[in-house]
């Protein structure tokens, strides 16, 4: 999965961009948000460096090819609201995971369904992927209802499969193949 130069990606009301040291303060207050932190597997933020750390984490996954992690923008205000992107990437099988988060003041209005739609797409056009996975805790309705809406299959709760934050969680396991999406 070769990505040579960062993807902007553009749909009718967002841009996926890079994240840069500057979004900082903009991924600490929705990150500092235990509502939106709930099922991330870390603790809220609560400094300038929480989100520092978090972005250095972007630039290391996309420098080492393991992945790549879009800010997620509206159009005419470009602050960033979330993000989006693949991790765990193994190119060898062709496969990568899926992670996101959004500011909790635009859940419900279908913004993580626009950004996901277009980095899957990107993802199976313009980096050799067959195969994306979800891990998601059951507890997590919003994020499965997103997921299955966007046509990945659950295949299986992977049980006590991470330990985070002091608790062992379960994950259900989704994927969503090439041609099942290409075909929509």
């Amino acid at each position: 999965m070769s990505i040579d130069s960062f993807p902007v990606i553009e749909t009718k009301r967002l841009i996926l961009r890079k994240i840069t040291k500057d979004d900082a303060k903009s991924i600490l207050i929705y990150l500092s948000d235990k509502e939106v932190m709930k099922y991330y597997g870390l603790a809220p933020f609560t400094s300038i460096n929480d989100a520092l750390d978090e972005i250095s984490w972007y630039q290391s996954i996309e420098s080492n090819k393991t992945g790549i992690r879009w800010g997620i923008t509206i159009k005419e205000r470009g602050i960033v609201i979330g993000s989006c992107g693949f991790h765990n990437n193994v190119s060898q099988h062709f496969r990568t995971e899926i992670g996101f988060e959004l500011s909790r003041d635009h859940w419900g209005k279908g913004i993580a369904y626009e950004a996901l739609e277009a980095i899957i797409s990107y993802g199976f056009e313009h980096m050799n992927i067959h195969r994306i996975e979800a891990l998601i805790e059951p507890p997590n309705l919003r994020s499965l209802r997103l997921i299955e809406k966007l046509g990945f299959i659950r295949e299986g709760l992977l049980r006590h499969y991470e330990y985070t934050n002091g608790k062992f969680d379960d994950l259900y396991m989704y994927s969503l193949l090439k041609q099942e999406f290409l075909k929509e």
